[in-house]
């Protein structure tokens, strides 16, 4: 497997070159981005039993394949990943139903818990979020336990410690506990996601970043926050994105002054501008800290790249895992831009080819990984003032990322 390997890392360099790319800078390197996802996942996904041929037909077919092809072929094998995912949770967390029909076990109809009626179930969107009952039932398990037992069932889970990075600002870093093989879906990006459309409503707009770090963008322009997800938490709950990391980890020198600038900044989402979009998340996800992964240092190697994955909304048994809600309540999907400005546009469903998605991202590893610091290349802007921490990993990379 590891000359299989060796070929596919060649044949990333050599494609990633190709004149067949687009011109455009930024779509070169888009192109190039998904042409890597294309390669390391397809391996991932031939697993341990392929053989020569394999590989050489799947690198051939990154330099024949379409962009539209390549990417639909990322998102079938990261979905197809995380499908596995979400099954060893089930197995994890889904209650085992025999013992409740066991003698002396109280039944469901014995249920301390009212009843909803049809009434609250007809008004359920203004309910209050402390509303248990709307939240399917699972095992009583501590994070740390649903992080253990993922990693007997996967063979890796996350941690999340200080790092291990050689500056005084690195602060927490994200680790894998087990391993992995190249193209592994490694960490799922949480948070809140903005479409273009809802940029404004970032909080500290417009000077989002200013107090916040755990910001991403992708290359379609969705922003996603992942400040209110924080470290996450111990239950399976409704979650609004209101939740916020305790003010002191971003608070400044004038102490008192900068908590309140924060906590003004910050302030929960309004219901009204989420459009009611609240979900049942189970904030034990063992894989929901992809924002502590810190960026490389001078002479150090990122191992994950970052790989946008749309989720299929229809998948409802999957959503619980999914730790993201979108802004808007979903009608960014509607949103057409004409010059500065954001209008609805209808278009029709009854073909039932467009599939509501939740722009998401995760990351997938790009090599072989176990049992160290995932680090990921943050390619920051070349236009604007980098923090003294940051070394380019390539700068042609972060300048056409961000021309």
């Amino acid at each position: 497997m590891a000359s299989l390997f060796q070929k596919f890392q060649e044949a990333v360099k050599v494609l990633a070159k190709s004149p067949t790319f687009a011109k455009d800078p930024r779509s070169l390197q888009f192109e190039a981005d998904v042409n890597r996802l294309f390669l390391y996942t397809s391996y991932n996904r031939l697993g341990k039993d392929a053989v020569e041929t394999d590989a050489e037909e799947i690198i051939d077919m990154a330099g024949k394949a379409s962009l539209a092809d390549q990417q639909k072929q990322v998102q079938e094998n990261v979905h197809s990943q995380i499908t596995s995912f979400c099954k060893y949770m089930d197995h994890i967390l889904q209650p085992d139903l025999t013992v409740k029909d066991k003698p002396g076990t109280p039944s469901s109809e014995n249920n301390s818990s009212p009843r909803r009626s049809g009434l609250s179930f007809a008004i359920g969107r203004t309910a209050p979020l402390k509303d248990h009952s709307a939240i399917p039932e699972s095992k009583p398990l501590k994070r740390t336990e649903v992080s253990q037992s993922l990693k007997d069932l996967m063979g890796y889970t996350l941690e999340v410690k200080p790092s291990q990075i050689p500056h005084e600002d690195a602060g927490q870093g994200l680790f894998i506990h087990g391993e992995a093989d190249v193209g592994t879906v490694l960490a799922f990006y949480p948070g809140v996601i903005y479409s273009p459309a809802y940029y404004r409503y970032i909080p500290g707009y417009p000077r989002v970043d200013a107090q916040n770090s755990y910001l991403i963008t992708r290359y379609d322009g969705t922003v996603i926050n992942a400040q209110p997800w924080g470290a996450g938490g111990e239950s399976r709950e409704i979650w609004d994105g209101s939740s916020l990391p305790e003010p002191k980890h971003f608070m400044q020198a004038d102490g008192k002054g900068s908590e309140r600038i924060w906590k003004m900044l910050s302030k929960p989402l309004d219901g009204i501008r989420l459009g009611g979009n609240h979900e049942v998340l189970e904030r034990r996800n063992p894989l929901a800290f992809a924002h502590f992964a810190n960026h490389p240092a001078k002479d150090m190697v990122p191992n994950v790249m970052v790989c946008p994955y749309d989720f299929p909304l229809p998948e409802k048994h999957m959503r619980v895992y999914i730790p993201n809600i979108s802004f808007g309540n979903g009608e960014e999907a509607n949103m057409r831009r004409f010059g500065t400005f954001w209008f609805k546009s209808w278009k029709s469903g009854k073909n039932g080819l467009d599939v509501p998605v939740l722009k998401t991202l995760v990351l997938v590893a790009t090599r072989a990984i176990s049992n160290e610091e995932i680090l990921l290349n943050y390619r920051l802007s070349n236009s604007k003032q980098r923090p003294p921490w940051y070394t380019s990993v390539d700068e042609e990379e972060d300048r056409r990322r961000w021309s």
